[in-house]
C-alpha cells in the first residue's frame, strides 16, 4: 500500500535531544524543548535536563534570567559578564538550540602556580583573588596550609595561616547568594542567578 502522499512529518521537536513527546517552549527563546526539569536531583549537578541545561548553561538563558534588553547575540552586559573564555563556552556549548556565531578567540586560562592550562567550564580549579590555581597546585597549598596552622608559633600566626580565601570549584562558576562567586568563576562572572539558598 502506497504511503499518503503530502505526509506532514515536521511534528515539534526538542532542540537539544530531537525528542517529540513531553515538550514546552522555553521561556527565553520559545523554542521547542523537553519538559524534563522534574528529572534534575537537587545539588546533584547532573546535566540530564535538556530544559535546565539551556536555561542555566547558555548565553540565551541567562540573558532572559537577568532582564537584559534585545537580543543575547549582541547584548554587551552580557558580553561583559562573563570572561572572555567562559562567555564562549555558553554562547556555543551543546545546550545551545542556536550558537553564537564568530565568537571571539582568547588565550588559555593558566595555572599562576605551574602554568598548566586550566578549561574554566569543566571546574577543577580554584581562584585566590585574580589568580587561577590548578587542582594539584591548590591540593598542595591547601595541605601546606593546614600543616602551617597546627605548627606552633607565636600568639596569631596560625590565625593568619588560615586567612587564605580559596573558592574550590568543581563544576561550572555559580553564584552563590551572600557568598559572591564560588565555583571557580573568573573575574566579573555571572552565572545564572539563584534563589536565596536555593539551588535552580
Amino acid at each position: 500500500m502506497k504511503a499518503k502522499a503530502g505526509r506532514r512529518t515536521d511534528k515539534p521537536k526538542c532542540g537539544l535531544c530531537g525528542k517529540t513527546r513531553a515538550l514546552t517552549r522555553t521561556e527565553c527563546c520559545g523554542q521547542w524543548i523537553c519538559d524534563d526539569e522534574d528529572k534534575y536531583v537537587l545539588f546533584s549537578y547532573a546535566r540530564n535536563s535538556c530544559s535546565r541545561n539551556h536555561r542555566r548553561f547558555t548565553l540565551c538563558g541567562h540573558h532572559h534570567t537577568e532582564g537584559h534588553a534585545g537580543s543575547w547575540k549582541e547584548c554587551s552586559p552580557c558580553g561583559r559578564g562573563f570572561e572572555t573564555e567562559m562567555y564562549v563556552w555558553y554562547g556555543t556549548n551543546e545546550y545551545n538550540v542556536e550558537r553564537l556565531q564568530n565568537p571571539p578567540t582568547y588565550e588559555p586560562t593558566k595555572c599562576s602556580v605551574c602554568g598548566a592550562v586550566i578549561v574554566l567550564s569543566q571546574g577543577g580549579y580554584s581562584m585566590r583573588s585574580a589568580e587561577h590555581w590548578c587542582e594539584a597546585c591548590t591540593a598542595k597549598e591547601m595541605k601546606d596550609a593546614f600543616r602551617r596552622a597546627a605548627a606552633p608559633g607565636p600568639p596569631g600566626a596560625a590565625r593568619r595561616a588560615r586567612r587564605k580565601p580559596y573558592a574550590i570549584t568543581g563544576h561550572p562558576p555559580q553564584r552563590v547568594p551572600g557568598v559572591g562567586r564560588i565555583g571557580g568563576g573568573p573575574p566579573g562572572d555571572r552565572a545564572p542567578r539563584t534563589e536565596e539558598g536555593r539551588e535552580t
